[in-house]
């Protein structure tokens, strides 16, 4: 069951519960979500919307996420019927055939752009070679009928089949609107169980907690002497760096790496990304802002005050750490020009696993 969300205005004394509502439209809530695909996903750029099938159906709207991952969503406004998984399923069963130039064709078609120029400045890299190796269905809905619910659950739990609902719920107040989210699976125990199965096999399966981060440079000093010391990585400022960061959760396990250098450590990740500002050091007794702690990479305290370039940091439990000079690559390793990505290619994990000396 998804967990249940109230809204209650406590301005003054008086407090009352709002009580939500279906959107007055599937096409608004489309609408909403076409404009700010965040609301849903902030890792999703929107390629297509009413895309047309071969089956003569169209799909409300067609996502990618920076790893070349195709997302369908539809869209029901009221609470939904055991029918719109049969929908999905349907949609699916077309997109995981789709080529690269057709996917390409529909961004075109809808966006009016080139795919490639469009993804770059989503998420500030260039596609992957391969794209749609894999695809999510998720519903979008107000709510689910019991029977819904539980097909829906079968089918994920049972068969790693990468469908979820997320229940998105209106409401409104004097003059002002709003929408709550909240998720029938957690988004991230479904991908753990997908890959875990292999079930999307088409390429290596991602394990679902190793990650590889880069470590940054500014003005020409590395920020990995201050990262080892003070428990901490960062991929720099900027809003791709920012998305970016938020996919390490807590318990994730990462590889840092220096870029044209090689890895350096492995630690646990025991924090989710903050601004540099809200970041703290113990120092004896008491916390100290890392802004008042002098840092050999000073860079990293440009633009503290501003969230939307200011540099995030993420707090890391520091497994293994190597010096720089002492870096490990050799032939075959996996690098990325992404800040953090997931590290599914068996080889390099293996490789790492044994030089860091870890159990696993």
């Amino acid at each position: 069951m998804p967990i249940e969300v109230g809204l209650w205005n406590i301005t003054s004394n008086n407090i009352s519960k709002i009580e939500y509502s279906s959107i007055d439209s599937e096409k608004r809530l489309e609408d909403v979500l076409s404009s700010n695909i965040s609301i849903l996903d902030d890792n999703l750029l929107i390629i297509g919307r009413q895309t047309p099938t071969i089956f003569g159906k169209y799909i409300d709207l067609l996502g990618i996420d920076p790893e070349g991952k195709i997302t369908i969503v539809e869209l029901k406004k009221n609470k939904t019927s055991r029918e719109v998984i049969s929908q999905v399923l349907d949609y699916a069963s077309w997109i995981k055939d789709l080529s690269y130039d057709e996917i390409k064709n529909i961004c075109k078609d809808y966006r009016k752009e080139d795919f490639e120029s469009l993804f770059a400045q989503k998420f500030g890299i260039s596609p992957p070679e391969k794209i749609n190796q894999e695809h999510d269905m998720i519903i979008v809905c107000s709510e689910l009928d019991n029977e819904t619910e539980r097909i829906l659950n079968y089918l994920s739990n049972n068969y790693s089949v990468p469908i979820n609902a997320v229940f998105f719920r209106f409401f409104s107040d004097s003059n002002s609107e709003y929408l709550s989210r909240s998720w029938l699976i957690d988004p991230i125990e479904a991908e753990e169980k997908i890959c875990k199965s292999g079930i999307q096999n088409k390429g290596e399966t991602w394990n679902g907690k190793d990650f590889v981060v880069n470590i940054d440079s500014y003005d020409g000093i590395s920020i990995w002497e201050d990262a080892q010391k003070y428990g901490y990585i960062t991929a720099g400022g900027g809003a791709w760096h920012i998305k970016s960061l938020k996919n390490l959760f807590v318990g994730a396990r990462i590889f840092a790496m220096i870029p044209k250098k090689g890895y350096v450590g492995v630690g646990k990740v025991i924090a989710e990304s903050i601004p540099i500002k809200d970041f703290k050091i113990n120092k004896g007794d008491k916390e100290v802002s890392i802004l008042d702690i002098p840092l050999k990479c000073e860079g990293i305290k440009k633009n503290s005050e501003n969230l939307e370039i200011c540099t995030y940091l993420v707090r890391v439990e520091w497994l293994r750490k190597n010096q720089e000079n002492m870096a490990y690559w050799e032939t075959g390793l996996r690098g990325n020009q992404n800040s953090a990505f997931k590290l599914k290619n068996k080889f390099t994990l293996d490789k790492l696993i044994k030089h860091f000396k870890l159990e696993d």
